[in-house]
């Protein structure tokens, strides 16, 4: 009788610790979001891409000026995806990374965006906010209770990485957001 407790206790202690393990070790999940793939397609050529324009602002010569470039350089074959993404009332993408850049267009509702520092930065439908790809560590959130958000994101991401556009991620230490 004794052996049989004391194989219950340590069956009982092994999974307490499996459970802890996994809930501890895990990447915070995706919950009431949605993301499908409108449309993808490969770049079988390298990008070298470089756009400018100065726009000056005032009095010609002024030190205060409108600069607008916009840089895209590839080596190596790339895979280029339109997404859409849902969000049901207070909905998370759960943290998460990308190999590559995203364009992201907020089409419907409020999308919070949280970054590894915790500042929540708010975006409305219409609005534009790009996400840096790489190690950057984000989650986006519907924060509302009664309104449905939606997004369209351009991804691009190199070709090798396609079916890993999206990593899950631990949250940053003192960010509890999920």
């Amino acid at each position: 009788m004794r052996t049989s407790w004391n194989w219950m206790r340590v069956i009982g202690w092994l999974a307490m610790g499996a459970l802890l393990f996994v809930g501890g070790a895990g990447a915070t999940g995706q919950v009431g979001f949605t993301g499908s793939t409108y449309a993808s397609g490969l770049l079988e050529d390298d990008v070298d891409v470089l756009n400018r324009v100065i726009l000056p602002e005032g009095v010609a010569g002024s030190a205060q000026a409108n600069l607008w470039l916009s840089l895209q350089k590839t080596r190596g074959p790339s895979f280029l995806f339109v997404q859409t993404n849902t969000w049901e009332p207070g909905a998370t993408t759960g943290w998460h990374t990308h190999p590559g850049h995203s364009l992201i267009i907020v089409t419907q509702g409020t999308i919070t965006a949280y970054d590894a520092d915790c500042t929540p930065r708010t975006y409305s439908a219409g609005q534009v906010f790009v996400d840096q790809g790489g190690d950057h560590v984000h989650v986006l959130r519907n924060e509302s209770t009664a309104e449905k958000a939606a997004t369209v994101a351009v991804q691009l991401v190199p070709a090798s990485e396609r079916n890993r556009r999206r990593g899950d991620a631990n949250a940053p230490p003192g960010c509890p957001i999920l």
